[in-house]
């Protein structure tokens, strides 16, 4: 994914996958903010199949490289 000349990735060294800070950089804010975000969305029900699916399609950052 590429908006204006940046890259979402995951982050090597993450909670769990990395997913919650790769996101937090593609989007420039606090990576707690977003943990917040997928926390009150894994309590809605689709969180964490969202989180699954992220952590399975997107690439580390390494890799993209």
């Amino acid at each position: 994914m590429n908006f204006n000349g940046k890259r979402l990735y995951k982050k090597r060294g993450g909670m769990i996958c990395g997913v919650c800070a790769g996101l937090a950089e593609y989007l420039d804010v606090d990576v707690t903010i977003v943990r917040l975000i997928w926390a009150i969305c894994f309590f809605t029900g689709i969180g964490f199949l969202a989180y699954i699916a992220a952590s399975l399609i997107m690439p580390f950052e390494d890799e993209i490289r």
